[in-house]
């Protein structure tokens, strides 16, 4: 067999290669567009079963260089913390805590299954958890940052390919639940929008948020801003994540800095001062579709081979208990109305996916339906800002309590 090494700028090129095929494809399969399926992920999958063919013929075999991938991940993530302004809370407060409990339960719940039903299969609850909250709460992004360190630092191999391989699995399965869940609420109890409420809730306005940030000049100053800022509080972070590895808590390379980002931002709020959000928010998907396109290219899935029936399982149990929670638990907890209704729909989005899944599920509904401008501030707000945070905090007190 040859082995092919590429360096970390040889790596970083093969996957803006893939990116763009990915978007070639996504850009002419509708499908892939319908359930918000990124680019990076469609081209690195298509590389990673070549990489498998050639691998099982025995002809090829490539090894990677993923410094620049661990930084753009870092980076990322940092710009997530920075849409995190607990200012925001003040609008719309009873709505958007109880939606982040609701979700929090959820993926409580994610976790549950998976950590009881993988030592059944005779393997680790840690892999059971890459098959919960990992994956489906948090997507591709917290898969690839988690993986490696169930691998890394407890041994259990194949950890970030079976997280990946089920966050991609979320992704379809939350936008094919989400639409016609909440579509079927509306048509059982004939729902509409209260046109009162309508005109109450329009004055809320769009949260800013790493998915919804408000309107601003982006140049070359205010990129470089953005880019200073996400870089200093990434750097500033790794002391905050070093610290707690000394204390033996267990944390993703990426907190640290996401926290950091975090404080910058609400000492930001407090004193009056402006970031420039836009630019963080455009840098970071930057960041996100580099680090995705080196983490999905970089897949073995050869390691899947014996993995392919817990994982099943496990993925048919998550499903069945989303199907459960969103439609006789979040439908009326959150009011049995039709701002309700559509959160319903939003919740099987980022529950299975995330939040563009969530996002694509309401602007469906509300196309067809009539506005929802509650539920338009409350989902972005929460599946933008707080459920990645309660999502993090949550993983945490399962791995410490686990490993």
């Amino acid at each position: 067999m040859i082995t092919i090494s590429m360096d970390m700028l040889q790596t970083a090129a093969l996957a803006m290669i893939l990116f763009l095929l990915g978007r070639f494809i996504v850009s002419r399969v509708e499908f892939l567009q319908r359930c918000c399926i990124p680019a990076p992920v469609v081209g690195g999958l298509v590389f990673a079963i070549v990489h498998l063919v050639t691998y099982q013929m025995n002809w090829m075999e490539i090894e990677f260089d993923e410094t620049l991938r661990v930084a753009f991940m870092n980076f990322f993530f940092t710009s997530v913390g920075f849409g995190a302004s607990f200012k925001l809370l003040k609008k719309g407060s009873v709505a958007v805590l109880l939606f982040t409990a609701l979700a929090t339960v959820l993926l409580v719940g994610q976790n549950i299954i998976g950590v009881v039903i993988a030592p059944l299969f005779g393997e680790s609850p840690l892999l059971g958890l890459c098959m919960g909250s990992i994956p489906l709460v948090g997507g591709h992004g917290s898969s690839a940052s988690w993986g490696p360190v169930f691998t890394t630092d407890y041994g259990v191999m194949g950890a970030e390919v079976v997280a990946l391989a089920c966050a991609t699995y979320g992704l379809v399965a939350g936008s094919l639940m989400g639409g016609p869940l909440g579509r079927a609420k509306i048509k059982k109890y004939n729902l509409t929008p209260d046109m009162k409420e309508v005109e109450k809730d329009s004055g809320l306005g769009e949260p800013e948020t790493v998915y919804t940030t408000r309107s601003e000049k982006l140049d070359s100053d205010t990129i470089l801003d953005g880019f200073v800022l996400i870089v200093i509080a990434s750097g500033v972070g790794t002391y905050i994540t070093n610290f707690c590895a000394s204390i033996h808590i267990t944390l993703p390379t990426y907190i640290g800095s996401l926290l950091v980002a975090l404080i910058i931002r609400n000492i930001a709020d407090a004193t009056g001062r402006e970031l420039p959000l836009k630019a963080i928010d455009v840098m970071g998907n930057t960041c996100l579709n580099v680090f995705l396109g080196i983490a999905l290219m970089t897949l073995k899935l050869w390691q899947l081979a014996s993995l392919a029936l817990p994982i099943i399982v496990i993925l048919a149990l998550e499903t069945v208990w989303m199907f459960l929670f969103a439609n006789f638990v979040v439908f009326k907890a959150m009011g049995g109305d039709y701002e309700a209704a559509v959160m319903t729909s939003a919740i099987c989005g980022f529950g299975m996916g995330a939040t563009p899944n969530a996002m694509a599920n309401m602007l469906t509904i509300r196309n067809r339906f009539g506005p929802a401008p509650k539920a338009f501030f409350v989902v972005p707000l929460v599946g933008g800002m707080f459920i990645d945070l309660v999502n993090t905090g949550v993983i945490i007190l399962f791995v410490n309590f686990l490993k």
